[in-house]
């Protein structure tokens, strides 16, 4: 099953709906869940994006993160360590980057181990602009499948991955609107 909302519930548009089927398809099994978020976002797209891409520093918008360690060079198949702030039940989360297209503005990763109940997780985020109010903006669909753990049903499953994601484009939304406030329009790494 297929959720496509944004943060306030409204349904998406038909371009945004030919975004998910164009980026965000996922091979779901039986015993996993999957779903689509969105988020609009009144900041430039090229912004947005140097902090989507960060595999390296994810939190730079994302709340959870405390730290985060890349192994190697950081390609296709690198692998992060990243360790999550308490509140959440887990501590640290190993992570894969399994795509990276800075033309389309996609990225991917795939969880691959860590302290945590969310097995065989991958996601896919893409990264698109719009006008809003007559100024550069940007829309910002991020999709997941995952395994239904032991004694969960699949909407609790998802209700939590969701929770997540909000929390995640909130901040995403946040730090990029206050940059480019600041008229802080360059890549987000010189900063």
């Amino acid at each position: 099953m297929v959720f496509t909302v944004n943060s306030c519930g409204d349904k998406s548009t038909n371009t945004e709906d030919e975004y998910v089927i164009r980026h965000h398809k996922h091979e779901v099994r039986e015993n996993q869940c999957t779903s689509s978020l969105l988020k609009h976002i009144k900041a430039p797209v090229h912004l947005v994006w140097s902090l989507v891409r960060s595999f390296d520093q994810p939190q730079k918008y994302k709340p959870f993160v405390s730290e985060c360690v890349v192994q190697g060079d950081f390609v296709i198949g690198s692998v992060r360590e990243v360790n999550v702030r308490s509140g959440l039940p887990a501590t640290t989360s190993t992570e894969r980057l399994e795509l990276l297209d800075d033309e389309e503005h996609i990225f991917g990763m795939k969880i691959v181990g860590g302290d945590h109940r969310l097995r065989n997780y991958s996601s896919v985020i893409t990264v698109h602009p719009e006008i809003m109010d007559g100024r550069p903006g940007t829309v910002v669909i991020e999709s997941f499948v995952v395994d239904v753990p032991d004694g969960n049903t699949k909407d609790e499953t998802c209700y939590f991955v969701e929770a997540l994601i909000k929390c995640n484009l909130k901040s995403l939304a946040d730090v990029s609107e206050r940059l480019a406030v600041q008229d802080r329009t360059e890549p987000i790494d010189r900063i």
